[in-house]
């Protein structure tokens, strides 16, 4: 039942933009005992459909910049290839150390922003 409950948490929170994976890498790894490799490849087949329909209504609602995703999109694909990669290089106990350092570095920024706010006025509605 767990598990369920952590799926549908993931998935609320994936689907708002929120970084839901991390939730899902971080049970993952510590209360579920998966190997980081293992958590971080279930958590890219988990977050595939969640992406897909969150970004078809995101679109739907006008949310979606349309330019800057053609602008974004090359680079994106090409450092999820190097990522990917350079991630079977890497050892288990360090690529768990990285993803935690990750974390800190990420919290601690939105922690101490200073106007968390500041991005939604820039949103640019129907853009294309």
């Amino acid at each position: 039942m767990i598990e369920a409950v952590v799926g549908f948490l993931t998935g609320v929170i994936a689907s708002m933009g929120l970084g839901g994976g991390f939730i899902l890498v971080v049970w993952l790894t510590v209360f579920a005992e998966v190997e980081q490799k293992a958590a971080q490849g279930i958590n890219l087949l988990f977050f595939l459909p969640i992406a897909f329909i969150s970004l078809i209504i995101h679109i739907k609602n006008g949310l979606v910049n349309k330019t800057l995703v053609k602008k974004l999109a090359l680079g994106g694909i090409l450092g999820a290839v190097i990522g990917t990669f350079g991630a079977m290089w890497i050892d288990n106990s360090l690529l768990r150390k990285l993803f935690a350092v990750f974390l800190l570095i990420f919290g601690l920024k939105e922690l101490f922003s200073r106007n968390p706010e500041k991005n939604t006025d820039k949103v640019q509605r129907g853009k294309s």
